[in-house]
């Protein structure tokens, strides 16, 4: 006998009115509201305008919607609800985070060139953001009862509603919350991107690099434990094989990242020619001085940027 289990939701939403309310699309609201407020704070101690962060926002949000239900839409086609507005309903879930974050990054980069902001950057300062946002998203996949994994007597194993449950799995009542794993594990990993950054012993870029391998390394395991309808290629979930690749990609770039020359060699050329230090490309300047001849005024001197705080 199972002692404890964490209950299904009764409803998916509320009444506003005229208007219904899908708690899905209000956790995601609340994440993506979460992960701008997060990503102004750590834009702005890198000496960068927050406003910036509002423009990406504004911009790569309804990109992360199209694209993600683009994806659910291509590599899920049987699970369109069958109505002329079946493709778009997201409200009913079915967003597949690999397009969003594809097609809201090509959109972002876009925008960063645009407006001449280091792309690497800003990855860097999102890169924690869009954990946030996923994590506090999974909670509407709750409401939605989607997301779970196998049958399990744990104590935290989440009720499905006979409704949701797939076929071959009508007789087992309690599922791995898979949903709450990620939730976990998202804010978790978002968590020590943060100190990371903060150490200040990483290339930039590195930060994404990490976060795409190690979300995708966990959606490996994840993959490996949910039952709840799918695309199979070969046995197993089509998510576990992107999953996979990208861990690899995520992996590749962050060593490539790490073993790049702190400073072009044409700047250290200069650097060694001169015998003064020039700004890096992070913005500090190097401690070595060289004397010069005092005119007759002693001319001002010039104001240097503050080095950024490492993120």
């Amino acid at each position: 006998m199972q002692l404890a289990a964490i209950p299904s939701p009764s409803v998916n939403g509320f009444h506003l009115g005229p208007l219904f309310i899908h708690f899905y699309a209000l956790m995601y609201i609340v994440g993506i509201s979460l992960a701008v407020l997060l990503g102004r704070r750590r834009w702005s101690a890198v000496g960068g305008d927050p406003a910036l962060v509002d423009e990406i926002a504004i911009w790569c949000v309804p990109a992360g919607i199209v694209g993600g239900r683009i994806y659910f839409d291509l590599t899920t086609p049987k699970y369109i609800p069958p109505h002329w507005w079946g493709p778009l309903a997201v409200w009913d879930g079915g967003l597949g985070i690999w397009g969003g974050v594809a097609l809201a990054t090509v959109v972002g980069i876009w925008r960063l060139r645009k407006a001449g902001a280091d792309v690497l950057a800003m990855m860097d300062a999102l890169a924690p953001c869009l954990l946030v946002a996923s994590g506090i998203g999974r909670i509407g996949n709750y409401f939605n009862q989607e997301l779970f994994g196998g049958p399990t007597s744990l104590p935290w194993g989440l009720e499905i509603a006979p409704a949701y449950r797939p076929p071959g799995y009508l007789q087992d009542p309690t599922f791995h919350p898979t949903f709450l794993y990620e939730l976990v594990w998202d804010l978790l990993l978002a968590w020590l991107l943060i100190r990371l950054g903060r150490s200040g012993k990483v290339r930039p870029g590195s930060l994404m690099a990490l976060y795409v391998a190690g979300y995708s390394a966990f959606r490996i395991f994840e993959e490996s434990l949910r039952v709840d309808p799918s695309q199979y290629f070969l046995g197993l979930r089509l998510n576990f094989y992107v999953a996979s690749a990208l861990t690899l990609f995520g992996l590749v770039w962050f060593v490539v990242l790490q073993r790049r020359s702190p400073r072009p060699e044409a700047e250290a050329e200069a650097e060694s020619a001169t015998g003064s230090g020039s700004e890096s490309a992070t913005g500090s300047v190097t401690s070595d001085e060289v004397e010069s001849p005092q005119p007759s005024e002693p001319p001002q001197s010039p104001e240097l940027p503050d080095s950024p705080e490492p993120q």
